[in-house]
């Protein structure tokens, strides 16, 4: 069980007047920065603000900061170190990969699938290559549930001319966790590679690509406790395989090959903060072994604490019915990201509980497709209360009873 107490002592957040005004549900816009990454933040403004890697001492300790995060995120999720890069953010990390599959299957006669399921940045980017007479098929959800059926694959890569799969493994709506390693294992067998967007999922746990058995895996930074970043594992394999997007003399770096832009030096260094923060959480709960093994105990511990806190918020709302809870009521099968359909538009509600001392939203959230494929009212939008695994039970009960007054 994650001890509370240590857990929220990590975020400067909750000593701040400010942020600490409300009980805050907005983690699926951004997550509150540990303080590991504000002081390597600091840091590096303060004491490596220079252009990296030269022969002097500043360039050389910020240069070794930012190899330092690549390391330990990837050993932390399994993969090289070679195979993490970053980019201003994930929607502009999947645009370029976008890019690098319109070149590798132009002319091809090929089809890729993407869902309805998907926010934006998994979706628009890759129905584009459309344009270039690449097939686009849809694997669509469930109506009534928000579901994705991985039976349905099997129809839609039936001729084989499908070379790329690309899903969510939560909807930042319906928020149902999706069989990653099940749907990547139908893929493998049809020879399809496969494109997954955790951006919605790694906040409450980050992945162990291995066991996923995805191709690429893209996320942000700033959802998972770190700075404005999009951080995306790219398997070697494929990598390699699509064109480079970036100078052509450093094609021979993977972590290089697909980042056009140049980084942000302080902001990769600062994500090495999100590596502290899971061991400092591994080593007060006694995750032991090496840096996969104590991510994978963490992130267990995380789930754990998410699904007893967000299990009264979905009863709750189950319970009314002057609005549609979207996604599954059972807290096991989601992320604790609850969007709510209501008999009335959504912003003037997520207003009046700002004034209860809740910090949520309302809208679409680039998620217009799944909202339109279930039937709601894009004027209207959803309402969204987002938890994270530092979000308490009190927090959670002073929502409800919020809601009680504004409903």
């Amino acid at each position: 069980m994650l001890d509370m107490d240590f857990v929220r002592a990590q975020f400067p957040a909750f000593q701040s007047p400010v942020l600490s005004s409300h009980a805050f549900f907005e983690n699926a816009g951004g997550s509150y920065p540990c303080q590991q990454v504000v002081d390597r933040l600091t840091r590096f403004y303060t004491h490596r603000k220079v252009q990296p890697y030269g022969p002097y001492p500043g360039a050389q300790e910020g240069g070794a900061e930012m190899d330092e995060a690549r390391t330990r995120l990837s050993a932390m999720m399994g993969v090289a170190s070679k195979e993490v890069s970053f980019g201003p953010s994930t929607s502009a990390n999947t645009y370029v990969l976008a890019q690098a599959v319109r070149q590798w299957l132009r002319g091809s006669n090929a089809a890729i699938i993407v869902t309805n399921q998907d926010h934006e940045a998994n979706s628009g980017v890759w129905r584009r290559l459309a344009d270039e007479g690449i097939e686009v098929r849809e694997w669509q959800l469930d109506p009534a549930t928000g579901s994705l059926d991985p039976s349905d694959l099997t129809a839609l890569m039936a001729d084989g001319r499908v070379k790329l799969l690309c899903f969510p493994h939560c909807s930042n709506v319906i928020a149902e966790i999706n069989d990653v390693a099940a749907i990547t294992a139908i893929a493998k067998a049809a020879g399809v590679r496969t494109v997954v967007d955790g951006v919605s999922y790694a906040p409450h746990g980050f992945p162990d690509v291995p066991a996923l058995g995805c191709d690429a895996y893209l996320f942000s930074a700033y959802k998972t406790f770190g700075p404005h970043l999009g951080i995306m594992v790219l398997r070697e394999a494929f990598g390699m395989e699509l064109p480079g997007q970036a100078h052509y003399f450093n094609n021979a770096t993977l972590y290089k090959r697909h980042t056009p832009a140049g980084p942000d030096h302080a902001q990769i260094a600062a994500c090495a903060g999100m590596a502290d923060y899971v061991d400092a959480l591994a080593a007060h709960h006694g995750c032991a072994g090496d840096p996969l093994a104590r991510n994978r105990g963490v992130h267990d511990l995380m789930r754990a604490q998410e699904i007893a806190i967000i299990a009264p918020l979905l009863d709750y709302l189950a319970g009314r019915n002057d609005l549609r809870l979207l996604g599954p009521r059972d807290a096991t099968r989601r992320a604790p990201t609850v969007a709510v359909d209501l008999d009335r538009p959504a912003e003037p509600v997520s207003e009046a509980l700002g004034r209860e001392g809740i910090a949520c939203w309302a809208g679409d959230f680039y998620a217009v497709r799944p909202l339109q494929a279930m039937g709601v009212d894009l004027d209207k939008g959803v309402l969204r209360m987002s938890a994270a695994h530092y979000t308490s039970p009190q927090d959670v009960s002073r929502l409800i009873a919020a809601l009680d007054r504004v409903l």
